[in-house]
């Protein structure tokens, strides 16, 4: 079995590499382009993000009538209905104000005027990019995913104080799972078709359970490092089972830390919850039978036992037929080459010495010699 040192170094490897792919995902011109389309749109108070559901709850992405025009390439469409929202009506203040106001601005908001913004949905044009051209939900199944997510989710409910519960993902307003700090529960789209992503969400939101509940230390962050935590815990949870969610956590990740600085500062907190995660997985998928495909074999096979190499042979085989991803599969492949010529040495030396030690045992015949007799 391997090393206290090597499961170490395979936990920090994950992470590693969990932070090289977000900021190589963040450096494409793709994203870039995306970030300057976040930029173009006007960051509204919570007082109008109020307004702005209360009349159009479906409602993403809004910006004036012109705006659509200008910033967009976009046009809104004939007979569509404005959303209003407040706009601050600002003044010049005369030496007067000032001293009335007790102030020494040169300008103030002396009222609010409504204006009129629509929404994405009702306009046409140019596409804009959004969040969901990064966050694609593919995710490949596996075939032991729902008993281990069954079997998590009532660990923690049977030994833990975090309560875990489903709902349907029409409760939820288009999120997949979220965590209720106050209540310490976790609730979970129980109809989401994706068993892969289900796991994930779970392992999602017990992360935030971890770093960002009334009593953890980092509960106080910002919720871009919050959501960038979470899901790179997520991320590093599902690549230790061997179920690879790059194409879904990757570019959840990089929508919400939109600077390098964001995912440095993030994922340096993350080792912690991120190692207790894969020990919670791995004892779990212990009791579950499952083959330990997450684990890489000891780097010198020769001390490893003929029943640990015959298993680590299995359990690579199985992250061989999984894995989707090109490269991780050719390195797997090449791992499973080198267990393979491990194990057939073997062989070849238990039969040599068991023909010395009896050489009384013929050889079987070749199928060329057998002809010749005849």
């Amino acid at each position: 079995m391997p090393s206290k040192a090597d499961v170490k170094a395979w936990k920090a490897q994950l992470v590693a590499q969990a932070e090289q792919q977000i900021l190589k995902l963040t450096d494409s011109d793709r994203f870039k382009q995306y970030l300057n389309t976040l930029a173009k749109f006007h960051h509204y108070s919570a007082r109008n993000i109020d307004l702005i559901y209360a009349q159009n709850p479906q409602a993403t992405q809004v910006a004036g009538f012109k705006q659509w025009q200008t910033a967009f390439n976009r046009t809104v469409n004939r007979g569509e209905k404005a959303i209003r929202i407040a706009a601050p009506i600002i003044k010049k203040l005369t030496p007067e104000d000032q001293k009335r106001l007790d102030t020494t601005e040169e300008k103030a908001i002396v009222g609010y005027r409504y204006i009129p913004v629509f929404d994405i949905s009702q306009t046409s044009g140019e596409p804009v990019l959004s969040a969901k051209d990064f966050v694609k939900e593919n995710l490949v199944d596996h075939k032991n995913v729902t008993n281990l997510y069954n079997e998590l989710k009532d660990y923690l409910n049977n030994n833990t104080d975090i309560k875990v519960s489903e709902k349907s993902l029409s409760e939820l307003g288009g999120a997949k799972g979220y965590f209720q700090p106050n209540t310490n529960e976790i609730v979970i789209g129980g109809d989401e078709p994706d068993n892969a992503l289900k796991l994930k969400t779970l392992y999602h939101e017990y992360a935030h359970s971890q770093l960002h509940g009334l009593k953890s230390a980092f509960k106080d962050r910002p919720r871009a490092y919050q959501e960038t935590q979470a899901e790179a815990v997520a991320y590093v949870a599902m690549q230790n089972i061997g179920v690879d969610t790059s194409n879904y956590s990757l570019g959840y990740v990089a929508t919400w830390a939109k600077d390098k600085a964001v995912i440095h500062s993030a994922l340096s907190e993350i080792q912690q919850v991120s190692n207790k995660v894969i020990e919670l997985s791995d004892g779990l998928t212990k009791q579950l039978g499952l083959q330990e495909a997450q684990k890489e074999p000891e780097h010198d096979l020769k001390k490893l036992s003929a029943h640990d190499l015959n298993k680590s042979y299995q359990g690579l085989q199985q992250q061989v037929q999984q894995a989707t991803n090109p490269q991780q599969k050719a390195e797997l492949k090449n791992k499973l080459n080198d267990l393979h010529h491990e194990i057939s040495n073997r062989t070849q030396k238990q039969l040599q010495a068991f023909t010395e030690e009896n050489p009384s045992i013929k050889q079987p015949e070749s199928e060329l010699d057998q002809g010749l007799k005849r």
